[in-house]
């Protein structure tokens, strides 16, 4: 089966930002979390991916199709979004967006978005411009469920949610993930949230991919080496690991060293204390670090 989504080269300049030849997948049954800084290209992948902008090079393919011009109306029914701000015009009850949702796709469940309005505890009369930011979060979740899309795309969906709500909100997700042929692309600063969803994470900084790498890798393989001067030293000559390949942050009289292998490095190194690696940490250290 193709990949849900695929993206080659996928180049877009803006004034003084570039994305550069971005490459990416969302293969079947697979969430993949997309991370970076402020301005680092994820909203801009995003939007690319819905038509929204056009990029001067690279190419896309949704559900195996190749859509240089924009996913035709056809693919569009096959995709839920939940942008960084809600969309929706402000004087739009929450019913409303419901019939909006009924004209746009043969597949609407009606029942379905009532029920996911109700969890969230949103008033079918509420206008949008009466909701928070979190529960215009929560709106276009319903939205983008209950037409039961093959592919997710959620920018930031769980910011402005409390812990709770973001629990309440990745549960859905992976209810929505449990069916086949299906995938979610997702971006969020909040990385705690990845780590209990994602499958593969991709980076981006200044436009360009700096890692892609499965969750597995950065969170269980790989580890954080808690290193005093000399446990540094050490590292270095044991010659586990290539020129090039570690990065440390120096804190004073300590450093914090990233290894690819947790395992490797305690099996020959036990006296050297190493941690599991939170996805927070493993993209500060690639982003900040210096590489040894």
């Amino acid at each position: 089966m193709p990949d849900l989504l695929k993206i080659q080269g996928l180049t877009k300049s803006y004034g003084d930002f570039s994305l550069q030849k971005m490459e990416l997948s969302v293969p079947d049954g697979h969430v993949v979390g997309l991370i970076g800084k402020n301005g680092a290209g994820k909203s801009t992948t995003m939007k690319a991916v819905l038509g929204l902008i056009f990029p001067d090079a690279g190419h896309i393919e949704l559900f195996g199709r190749a859509d240089d011009d924009g996913p035709c109306v056809e693919v569009k029914r096959r995709i839920g979004v939940v942008l960084d701000s809600c969309p929706f015009p402000a004087e739009m009850t929450a019913a409303d967006v419901g019939r909006l949702g009924r004209r746009a796709f043969g597949s609407w469940r009606q029942g379905r978005f009532d029920t996911l309005l109700r969890d969230a505890g949103i008033s079918a009369t509420k206008k949008v411009r009466r909701l928070s930011r979190g529960m215009g979060m929560r709106l276009q979740l319903a939205f983008a469920l209950a037409h039961e899309p093959d592919l997710l795309l959620l920018d930031e969906a769980t910011s402005g949610l409390d812990p709770l709500a973001r629990d309440e909100v990745l549960d859905l997700l992976r209810d929505h993930m449990s069916h086949e042929g299906r995938g979610i692309l997702m971006s969020s600063h909040i990385t705690t949230d990845l780590e209990k969803l994602a499958d593969i994470v991709v980076c981006i900084d200044g436009g360009r991919k700096v890692f892609e790498k499965t969750l597995e890798d950065i969170c269980d393989t790989s580890g954080i080496a808690r290193c005093k001067s000399e446990d540094v030293e050490r590292i270095m000559r044991a010659g586990l690991f290539g020129q090039g390949v570690l990065r440390i942050l120096r804190n004073g009289y300590s450093s914090d060293v990233l290894v690819p292998d947790r395992k490797l490095l305690h099996d020959a190194l036990p006296t050297v204390t190493c941690e599991r690696a939170s996805l927070d940490e493993y993209m500060l250290l690639t982003l900040k670090g210096e590489a040894l």
